[in-house]
């Protein structure tokens, strides 16, 4: 029979291993809960992360195409589809 869960094994300074344990007594946690909610609050960040980059990204293609608001991209759209 296999085990639904996987054990982890992960080296840290002594220090932030105190601190994990702190922070998992206060928020009155396991350790492994603890760290399942570390891991998915990290996945949102970096997903925000990503969004931001693709957003920065967009909006500097935009100023170069020279896309100012909505009523410029109205506008391309209605060309886009005259054509």
């Amino acid at each position: 029979m296999t085990r639904p869960s996987k054990i982890l094994s992960v080296s840290v300074p002594a220090d932030t291993a105190r601190d994990f344990d702190q922070i998992a007594h206060q928020e009155g946690r396991n350790k492994s809960e603890l760290f399942r909610e570390m891991l998915r609050v990290y996945r949102v960040h970096r997903e925000t992360r990503e969004f931001e980059l693709i957003q920065r990204n967009g909006n500097a293609a935009a100023r170069r195409a020279g896309i100012r608001d909505e009523n410029d991209v109205e506008r391309l759209i209605e060309e886009a589809r005259r054509a």
